[in-house]
């Protein structure tokens, strides 16, 4: 049984249609000890909905899935890197990633205002006042019911 997971980028930085080309890429990046902890217990298998932030609109325009479990971030050690971190070692990582793979771009995004304006999802960590994490757990009930509404 898979578990299920929102995983947020900002499309200018990386995209559904980035992966998509791609087909897999590296979760790299995640600087929130939450999120990384969230991310250390993914198994390969686990669904993602890919959700598109800091744009208009915001929302979940594709899936994807786990297809290499946590691993050491090595952009944390790489001076060169945006997401460089000095405290961060080989011997001593301090982030991690995961590896995904694509499965699906929607045709359409299904914005968070459209989330939020679900009473079935009232319980969902994204449509919570104040839920910034970039990643975050899908119970079994949620991953089913929004890919219900995208098959309608």
């Amino acid at each position: 049984m898979p578990n299920y997971w929102l995983m947020k980028s900002e499309p200018d930085a990386f995209s559904i249609d980035d992966l998509k080309e791609k087909r897999q890429s590296p979760w790299d990046g995640v600087r929130n000890y939450q999120a990384r902890n969230l991310m250390k217990t993914m198994e390969e298998g686990d669904l993602v909905f890919f959700y598109h932030s800091s744009c208009s609109p915001a929302g979940i325009v594709g899936t994807a899935k786990v297809c290499k479990k946590a691993y050491a971030d090595y952009t944390s050690w790489d001076k060169n890197s945006a997401y460089f971190d000095s405290k961060s070692t080989p011997e001593n990582p301090r982030w991690f990633m995961v590896d995904i793979e694509f499965i699906e771009k929607w045709s359409e995004i299904l914005t968070l205002a459209e989330l939020k304006n679900m009473p079935e999802l009232e319980n969902m960590l994204l449509t919570k006042k104040g839920s910034r994490l970039s990643v975050m757990p899908v119970t079994k009930s949620e991953w089913k019911f929004i890919t219900l509404i995208l098959k309608k």
